[in-house]
């Protein structure tokens, strides 16, 4: 679809259908920042901005405060679920497709409150942003932040990210860490000539499968941590003793642990493990007992519950801008081959982010 064709005040749902169908798996979102930055550019109220494939909308009206509305424009690979269709499903319509859910729902809902509220009660900036499912170094938020920090200034953020239309604070932290163990090659004949990598490896996995997460408690809210393989790799061919073998580990911890602290707890688990930090992201606090927060909750009639996945909230925690997750779709529907939204969940995310832009 071209540029030209994408109708920022079509309904919502049609909205969402049409930027779906523009493909954009992570590292291929270009002709989706095309057409956005085209759609965005015929409104005379928003000041549009553009660094590589995200693009920044803001108005400019003088007021007393700012708020920032984000959304990432990229998805996982298509699996099979384009383009996307409308079925009836449990007595609700949904709208099925790769994107739905994670997260051009929300994003559609931010293009659409960017088009036709051209006097918001507080300036906003609605920022659309490229690579948030690959890894974090070429995250576009995070590009946006190191290169146009102005552009996130604001006295709180919404993240669009699946809620299934009920705010949820703060984030989870995200450590990834790589477990080694070493061996000696062997004739598979003859394994007592060497000495199995792979099987040195067992403990560790004996220990993350009894392993039992933490719930802790932040700021009235219970994050549920976790800790997982999610990789492993060894081995060379079926007659030879492996002499190395790594686990890929993935934990998710509570925003009330900083990354050293998060490390710190692995190497407790792991004594004596080679372990290797690969990426880490801190979490989030829900900041939910600052004034626009509770005004939030308060506009939007909902009430908040942790987020237990890693999002970009963090990232406008770590520049002091109190943030919440809140749009369409159920969150355990993110990646899924199903990926489907409600359209209810679409239309209500609408409604309250306007009645929170609109309305004293």
């Amino acid at each position: 679809m071209a540029g030209d064709l994408l109708n920022l005040e079509a309904d919502v749902v049609e909205l969402t259908r049409d930027i779906c169908d523009i493909e954009s798996v992570s590292g291929n979102e270009t002709a989706l920042a095309n057409a956005i930055e085209s759609a965005l550019k015929r409104y005379s109220h928003l000041e549009v901005i553009r660094d590589g494939d995200a693009i920044v909308a803001r108005t400019n009206l003088g007021r007393s405060a700012r708020v920032v509305i984000a959304g990432h424009i990229d998805t996982v690979p298509v699996a099979n679920n384009l383009p996307v269709q409308m079925l009836s499903m449990e007595r609700e319509q949904v709208l099925y497709g790769r994107g739905t859910v994670d997260m051009k729902a929300g994003v559609a809902v931010q293009l659409k409150l960017a088009a036709t509220i051209s006097e918001p009660l507080t300036d906003v900036t609605y920022i659309f942003y490229d690579h948030e499912e690959v890894e974090a170094s070429k995250n576009g938020l995070g590009r946006l932040a190191k290169n146009h920090p102005q552009l996130l200034d604001a006295s709180f953020a919404v993240l669009c990210e699946p809620t299934s239309a009920e705010v949820e604070g703060g984030c989870n932290g995200t450590m990834r860490v790589e477990l080694n163990f070493q061996g000696v090659k062997a004739h598979s004949a003859r394994p007592w000539m060497g000495k199995n990598a792979i099987h040195a490896a067992s403990q560790a996995l004996a220990t993350l499968a009894s392993y039992a997460p933490e719930e802790v408690n932040v700021d009235g809210l219970v994050y549920r941590e976790s800790l997982n393989a999610v990789l492993i790799n060894g081995g060379i061919a079926t007659n030879v003793i492996p002499d190395d073998c790594t686990i890929t580990v993935n934990y998710r911890f509570a925003p009330s642990k900083s990354a050293a602290q998060a490390e710190a707890h692995l190497r407790e688990v792991f004594p004596g493990v080679e372990l290797k930090v690969v990426d880490v992201a801190e979490g989030a606090r829900p900041g939910l007992d600052r004034p626009e927060a509770i005004a939030f909750l308060a506009a939007t009639k909902t009430q908040a519950r942790p987020k237990y996945g890693w999002t970009d909230v963090a990232r406008f925690s770590a520049l002091g801008i109190p943030a919440v997750n809140f749009g369409p779709g159920d969150p355990s529907k993110a990646h899924a081959d199903d990926e489907a939204v409600p359209v209810s969940q679409i239309y209500a995310c609408e409604n309250a982010l306007r009645a929170w832009l609109s309305v004293g």
